[in-house]
């Protein structure tokens, strides 16, 4: 495909100040599964001259190598790291030969590979005399208020600190209901969580075809502005390497994630990061379509599985989906599954339908002496802890 003028486009991306990079497994491990330590060193050494500004990749070290000031890049710039990897590095170590389907050897796994991991950066990045922080996250860190808060200021404070954040999943005590699913994902809700002004995907594939990239006639695809531009195109669903468990679709769907929350994604190759990171004409660029936001609504939508589900009447589909009203007891029909207060649910309409998630005021156990009736009815009845809302608004977000 002939490239075009994208100079506008890259310098949004060179102006970026804040700037999450996602790597995924095939990139940083060997095809037996242990990290590649030169796989490691080159991505760092890309990231090490972002930082330092002047194009030589010394790091911005000062006289005693310890790294200038303490504070991001030479040049204002500042990357948080969401690096896979874990899994894949811990598979040689254990004697497996392939990544585990089961969860039990998954999470043992990713036990002994995350620390091979965040050794590797560490030393990695001493070269550059920077300093590193491990950030190990479940969905259940981020969907609840004060977990997203602490989150959120552990992030900001490695940053002003001077360290670079490396993210991953924290797939030692991740469960099947508190996964993020994969890394792609993460780094998308990372991106709004941190208030960045770009993410770059990298991967094996140097941006997004209109069909199998290894199929003569397919072409690249420069830009992508809104759902439109991808309407009859075949996505991949599996990388190449099989050590890790994203592929094409879920970097399209990180990238839609990101740019409707204000961020705007490059998606290359590990081996393009420095011209994407530059600014330069490389990979696919993804235009941001929405507003950026403050809030965590973006986690409850995106990276939060339903414990259970409350069906709504009517008159509460209309009060939440339209007027964006709290849910009261009042316009509950029926509860399903298990789940304690604070737990994220489905609200559906009467047909089934979802409509909304959110987090919930009350264990399972406790909703149907609650359902149809009024909160001053209840708190006369049961006591002023139930005067108050089943889902509050604050804690709900409307689904597509």
């Amino acid at each position: 495909m002939a490239e075009q003028d994208g100079s506008a486009v890259r310098d949004e991306v060179a102006a970026a100040r804040r700037i999450v990079v996602k790597i995924g497994s095939s990139s940083l491990t060997t095809a037996a599964g242990g990290l590649d330590a030169d796989r490691v060193d080159a991505l760092v050494d890309v990231l090490a001259k972002v930082l330092d500004g002047d194009g030589k990749g010394d790091g911005g070290r000062d006289g005693d190598g310890k790294g200038g000031d303490g504070r991001g890049g030479a040049n204002g710039k500042e990357i948080v790291l969401v690096s896979s990897g874990a899994i894949a590095a811990g598979l040689a170590p254990l004697g497996l030969d392939r990544r585990p389907r089961d969860l039990a050897r998954q999470q043992a796994a990713a036990s002994v590979g995350q620390g091979l991991l965040v050794a590797r950066y560490t030393a990695s990045f001493a070269r550059y005399g920077r300093r590193v922080g491990q950030v190990l996250l479940t969905t259940d860190d981020t969907s609840r208020r004060a977990h997203y808060r602490n989150a959120t200021r552990t992030l900001d404070q490695l940053l002003a600190m001077g360290a670079l954040p490396i993210v991953n999943e924290n797939d030692t005590v991740a469960t099947d209901e508190i996964r993020f699913g994969d890394n792609d994902r993460l780094a998308a809700l990372v991106a709004h969580l941190v208030r960045a002004d770009l993410l770059v995907l990298l991967s094996d594939v140097d941006g997004l075809y209109d069909g199998d990239p290894r199929t003569p006639g397919t072409s690249r695809i420069d830009e992508v502005r809104g759902p439109e531009d991808l309407d009859g195109v075949s996505i991949g669903s599996a990388g190449r390497s099989g050590v890790g468990t994203g592929g094409m679709v879920t970097k399209v769907e990180a990238a839609r994630i990101a740019t409707a929350a204000g961020v705007p994604v490059v998606l290359t190759s590990a081996s393009r990061a420095g011209d994407a990171l530059l600014g330069r004409h490389t990979g696919t660029f993804f235009h941001r379509t929405g507003r950026r936001s403050a809030n965590r609504l973006l986690w409850l939508a995106h990276a939060s599985a339903p414990r259970g589900a409350l069906t709504l009447d009517d008159g509460a589909v209309r009060a939440v989906v339209e007027r964006r009203t709290s849910l009261l007891p009042a316009g509950i029909a029926a509860v399903e599954g298990e789940f304690t207060a604070g737990d994220p649910v489905e609200l559906r309409d009467a047909q089934g339908r979802p409509v909304a998630r959110g987090l919930v005021n009350f264990d399972a156990k406790e909703i149907p002496q609650l359902i149809g009736r009024s909160t001053r009815d209840l708190a006369r009845e049961l006591g002023p802890a139930y005067e108050r809302e089943v889902v509050h608004r604050d804690d709900l977000v409307l689904l597509d």
